[in-house]
């Protein structure tokens, strides 16, 4: 009996620590208070982004997906290219940030309105890419031309390497 208490004793204590560990261990944006990551990634909105310390556009795109309802996990990295890749999302279509939001990656300045139509579609795919840095995209807004904005496409990248326009967006003056 007394060794069986011993080990409850432990165990109780090791859970204990993890728990704080795991608690203080919380870097996210946008979540509610207390909520844990196993919890928000339960959650329909909630994307994850691996960007880099430095990037101001990226912390403009974050905000843009906070505005629209979506919980942000925001981890700053040295190199996104190991997160693309363990995403399935080729080099060819890389941006300045990666995320995941459900099964999907997502790459570059995505407008949420497009990552809310990809988790309502559900299509057989990698995820959604803007590649390059196209001007007007969420996070890409020009302060003296705020609504300005380059002709581009969200693309479709799809799980045999091909991909499609997704939505396509105008050039505005």
């Amino acid at each position: 009996m007394k060794q069986f208490k011993s080990n409850s004793v432990a165990g109780l204590l090791v859970l204990s620590t993890l728990g704080f560990l795991a608690a203080c261990g919380e870097s996210s944006t946008g979540s509610s208070p207390g909520a844990t990551s196993a919890q928000m990634a339960q959650s329909e909105h909630f994307i994850e982004v691996w960007k880099t310390p430095s990037c101001g556009c990226c912390a403009e795109w974050v905000t843009h997906l906070e505005q629209n309802g979506f919980t942000v996990k925001v981890s700053d990295v040295n190199s996104t290219d190991s997160f693309r890749a363990a995403l399935g999302m080729p080099q060819d279509f890389g941006s300045c940030h990666s995320a995941k939001v459900g099964d999907y990656a997502v790459e570059g300045h995505v407008p949420a309105a497009d990552i809310k139509k990809l988790l309502a579609e559900k299509p057989e795919a990698i995820g959604l890419t803007v590649p390059g840095m196209p001007i007007g995209s969420p996070g890409m807004e020009h302060p003296d031309l705020p609504s300005k904005r380059a002709e581009y496409d969200v693309l479709l990248v799809e799980k045999n390497g091909g991909f499609s326009s997704f939505t396509h967006y105008d050039s505005q003056p």
